[in-house]
């Protein structure tokens, strides 16, 4: 059987095969679609299977009140590097400058008392209004402490969209209309509470931009990164190989990439079972 599925099911064990948006070509004719690491560790260990990239932009639109407290993570280092490749846009957008209230105001008391300020529905909506006429949104997302928390499955997830919006809260919280009506996806990152949503966003941008095709120099690398097999990575060494008397381990000095990554596998399991047992609870 030479189809798509049955191939997959061959080389991988898994019956059904991903749709994402990294080409696989078995052969230089069949193909099936993976993220960005899944289809690099399938390259990784079949030979008769080579990774063709596709090269599309994913926008990211961000709806914040404090648009200056993302300036900086997205204007250096590896974001910096894929806005300027044309691989990913970003677009903060303030709803003071939309909205129809007086004095920019987005934010009121709530109904039925109780400390705090929350986001009025009317800016936020003008706002998501506006994007929505004018493309195709995959997720709007909302950042929030009683989210889902945040992990690498989800980046990976992410990152094979096209399109996403990422609202702010700020205040005690946003009207709760718009979580119903118009968000698809509540994101934490982490049980504990900030000022707002911008640092939170740009930790989910961080970790899905840089697993877009093309952003890495060496895109393997993303393939151990912590978490990405469910383990924390192993530690890792650079020249010199003696310094101040701690030596490497000799097995990386040993020549055979088998045998190295069998010592990697293994240093990772360890770590984990160390720091984070629960992950490999998880796995069996």
């Amino acid at each position: 059987d030479t189809s798509v599925a049955s191939i997959h099911k061959r080389h991988t064990g898994k019956a059904k095969a991903p749709d994402y948006g990294i080409t696989c070509r078995f052969n230089g004719r069949l193909h099936v679609k993976y993220t960005l690491v899944e289809a690099s560790r399938f390259v990784r260990n079949n030979a008769s299977v080579s990774l063709a990239k596709t090269t599309t932009t994913m926008r990211i639109d961000i709806i914040t009140v404090v648009p200056e407290l993302l300036d900086s993570p997205f204007n250096h280092s590896i974001l910096k590097r894929a806005k300027e490749k044309g691989l990913l846009e970003i677009h903060l957008h303030n709803p003071r400058e939309t909205t129809p209230y007086k004095q920019g105001q987005v934010d009121d008391y709530q109904f039925g008392g109780g400390a705090g300020m929350v986001m009025m529905p009317e800016p936020l909506a003008i706002v998501i209004d506006k994007l929505k006429e004018e493309r195709t949104y995959d997720e709007v997302i909302f950042m929030t402490p009683d989210g889902v928390l945040f992990d690498q499955k989800t980046a990976n997830r992410l990152s094979m969209k096209g399109n996403l919006i990422i609202i702010c809260g700020h205040y005690k919280g946003i009207d709760d209309r718009i979580r119903q009506h118009y968000v698809t996806m509540e994101i934490s990152v982490g049980d504990y509470v900030l000022s707002g949503g911008e640092l939170g966003a740009a930790i989910v941008v961080d970790a899905v931009g840089r697993l877009l095709p093309g952003v890495l120099n060496d895109e393997t690398s993303a393939l151990f990164d912590s978490f990405q097999d469910g383990l924390l990575a192993p530690p890792v060494y650079t020249r010199p190989a003696d310094f101040r008397g701690w030596k490497i381990p000799d097995i990386l000095l040993c020549g055979d990439p088998k045998k190295v990554d069998q010592w990697r596998h293994e240093q990772s399991i360890k770590r984990t079972g160390e720091r984070r047992p629960e992950l490999l609870k998880g796995m069996e």
